[in-house]
This record gives C-alpha cells, structure tokens and sequence, in this order.
C-alpha cells in the first residue's frame, strides 16, 4: 500500500530538531578524521522483531512491544490506515509493553480518525495498555471499551 502523503502533515507529533554538526580540534570537522572500523562488544545482533501483520479489511495486529524503538514503524502503519473508508480494527491482543512514544501516536490516530467522521474499533485486551492509558488519563480518549465492552 503506498504511503499517505497526508500522514505526515496530520500525525505530526512533534518537530524534528535540526541536526547540528559538530567540530573536532581546530575546526576540522569530525567526519574529516579517519575512522575506525566497528568493533564488535561480545553482544549478540537484535533479534528480528516480529512485523506488524496488517491485513485487508484495514484491521492491524500491534507487535508484544509498541515502543520508542518501533514508532517509526507503527507510525506508518497507521498513516496507512488513516484513510480507511470503513472503521479500523486495532488488535492489540498480543501486545504486553507500551511506552508514551506508542501511546502518542494511537492516541493521534484516534484522534484523526474521529475528526474525518471514521471509526477505530478495538480487538482483545492488553493489560499494558489499559494500565498506560488510566495512568495518563488517556483512557476516553483513545475510545478504549472498558471491561464489560470487551
């Protein structure tokens, strides 16, 4: 599916700061000096995470961790989906960690969703996210359904 190209404009969530460039002695810009090839530290390489399953009714399956480390990559799975015609399904029934950084952006696709007039369901139940969600007050906002709803 290509990207939303209104995805960046509506799901802004915060200004990227302009990268500064850094000066080594002298002047000389730190890229100008010789580098030296990475030394592995005795750690193992990540493990793969597994991949949002995105399926075509427009529902998404969150991964066991919705993270700073995975935004960029929920992000542009919502943005995606933010123009869906019918109501989104988010099935959040294997997610078991989310930080603020996940909570930000469902809480802006959410929010999107409602002011274009279109739906966002909710599939399973994550404790994590009911627990992050009372803790920052997001709980009606997100459209969460309480415990009878579900």
């Amino acid at each position: 599916m290509p990207p939303n190209p209104r995805a960046d404009q509506i799901m802004k969530t915060r200004k990227q700061k302009t990268p500064v460039s850094k000066r080594g002695p002298h002047g000389a810009k730190k890229s100008d000096a010789p580098r030296r090839p990475a030394v592995s530290r005795g750690r193992a390489a990540p493990a793969a995470r597994p991949k949002k399953r995105a399926r075509q009714d427009g529902s998404l399956t969150l991964t066991p961790e919705c993270t700073v480390a995975e935004a960029e990559a929920l992000k542009s799975e919502l943005a995606c989906r933010l123009d869906e015609p019918g109501p989104v399904t988010l099935d959040v029934s294997a997610l078991q960690r989310i930080d603020t950084a996940g909570l930000q952006l469902l809480a802006a696709f959410v929010r999107d969703r409602r002011t274009a007039g279109r739906a966002v369901q909710w599939h399973g139940r994550a404790a994590a996210l009911d627990a992050a969600a009372d803790r920052l007050g997001l709980q009606d906002m997100l459209e969460l359904p309480r415990e009878a709803d579900r």
